[in-house]
């Protein structure tokens, strides 16, 4: 790939956006509150045309949006970023009626998406996904297992929506908001699905369990998903980890709809929050975000509710990730931006040991090195963009090697930044105990660390034993 750099059209439009970020959304995100969505952030998001924009360009430009709202914002940052992962499923893959329905609400910042993958104990090994789809045998009568009350024989074979289906009698209920607070979105990690490319699941310890009696039965059978008729399923088990629940307006579910089949046996499903069935918990992270865990308790879905096509969901989520991996790195390198600006000016006012304490030779190699590793990463994460962009064919391991180097420059120039201003950055409500706080979980979601390095070494040798196979001349 050939040298990059920014044009000057793009380098205004990014000093624009930290503007903004600084004058416009800081003061609305520190009125909201910690662990909740900000729903009046994220309409001002979309009356900026921030959101819509997600969804008419390319990875550069989410990359060079969420390096700039980082700098200034990093709640506005991860609200917009927020907003298009859990829609892009529907606006790459959707039918129009679910395009139609859902995207202008999601553009103007009225509807709140999530991207629901992860489980308890299903994170980077993908194949240990629970949520699962078995079928039914169809119905024939009123009465008959798995037919709902009301239905008539006459009226099988039809379509009609979830609601009509399944008559359950109960009141459709909304993901419980709760009263504590989730954190920073910890969403899911990947691994390969055997089609050639990452897929993901989360890394992370088991969730707390979000209700009780919404897990494995008593006979220990694991959860699922049931196919009830030729039209619809059933979705019960758990989801955790996810961002914006519970209080997202829909989701973005994966659900195994052939057991076995591991990566290749699940479809992705559009399920509203208002579906009977779907409640949800809010969990206590440690970086203030919205967080929760999920509860399907026999939550009905049509065959108008599936993403893309039956068993090929984690295809779906593939696309998404692959768009949205280099854009967690520019998060990162905004905040590594915003830290390295912080502490050349702090550097340069703080008074030690008879002089400035940039004048130490230690001191400006710890800087120089801040600045070096920032760029670097900033200019990895360019170049997967612009392969993405570009259609490469070496996208995966691309976006893999950009969010892992920019993911741990990150963390490591921020944990320099507040070795270099001392006990002030650690007091609450300083800018380097705020991104001290940030920093670490994008380390962990949309694919930890370790497994962005399997993937890099499997693309590597994928690539070696292709060569390998081809005639020599």
């Amino acid at each position: 790939m050939t040298a990059f750099s920014l044009d000057p059209a793009q380098l205004t439009w990014c000093a624009e956006l930290r503007a903004l970020a600084a004058e416009r959304l800081r003061p609305l995100a520190e009125k909201g509150e910690p662990g909740r969505v900000d729903r009046a952030l994220v309409a001002e998001l979309g009356a900026l045309g921030l959101i819509s924009r997600l969804f008419t360009s390319g990875a550069l430009d989410l990359c060079l949006m969420r390096e700039s709202l980082a700098h200034a914002c990093t709640e506005a940052e991860t609200a917009l970023a927020l907003q298009g992962l859990g829609a892009h499923p529907v606006h790459t893959h959707g039918t129009d009626a679910q395009r139609d329905r859902w995207l202008p609400a999601v553009a103007a910042g009225t509807a709140v998406p999530a991207f629901a993958l992860s489980e308890p104990e299903a994170g980077s090994d993908a194949a240990a996904l629970t949520l699962a789809a078995a079928p039914l045998a169809p119905r024939h009568g009123p009465g008959e297992r798995g037919s709902p009350p009301g239905r008539t024989g006459s009226e099988e074979g039809t379509s009609p929506s979830a609601e009509s289906v399944w008559a359950t009698g109960a009141e459709p209920a909304r993901p419980s908001t709760g009263s504590g607070s989730g954190m920073d979105a910890v969403t899911p990690a990947a691994e390969d699905d055997g089609t050639g490319g990452p897929v993901p699941g989360a890394a992370g310890s088991a969730a707390p369990r979000p209700a009780a009696g919404r897990g494995p039965g008593p006979d220990g059978a694991r959860p699922v998903a049931e196919r009830d008729g030729a039209a619809g399923w059933r979705l019960t088990g758990e989801k955790c980890w996810i961002s914006n629940a519970p209080e997202a307006d829909f989701y973005t579910v994966f659900a195994r709809t052939t057991p076995g089949a591991g990566a290749r046996g699940v479809t992705a499903f559009l399920v509203p929050a208002d579906r009977p069935g779907l409640t949800g918990t809010p969990l206590d992270m440690l970086s203030p975000h919205p967080v929760g865990a999920l509860a399907f308790d026999g939550v009905p879905v049509t065959a108008d509710d599936v993403l893309g096509e039956p068993n090929r969901g984690f295809r779906v989520a593939m696309d998404t990730l692959n768009l949205f991996r280099p854009s967690v790195g520019a998060f990162a390198v905004g905040m590594a931006q915003a830290a390295l600006d912080a502490t050349v000016a702090h550097t340069t006012a703080r008074d030690a040991f008879g002089g400035k304490l940039r004048d130490l030779q230690t001191v400006a190699h710890e800087v120089a090195e801040m600045a070096l590793r920032t760029e670097t990463a900033r200019l990895m994460v360019y170049a997967a963009a612009t392969a993405y962009d570009q259609s490469a064919a070496d996208v995966p391991r691309r976006a893999a090697m950009a969010k892992l180097l920019a993911t741990e420059t990150a963390q490591y120039v921020v944990d320099r930044a507040v070795q270099l201003h001392g006990a002030r950055a650690l007091r609450r409500g300083h800018l380097l105990e705020h991104l001290y706080r940030e920093v670490r979980a994008p380390r962990v979601y949309e694919g930890a660390s370790e497994v962005q390095r399997g993937i890099i070494a499997k693309e590597l040798y994928r690539a070696h034993d292709a060569t390998a196979k081809e005639p020599r001349p």
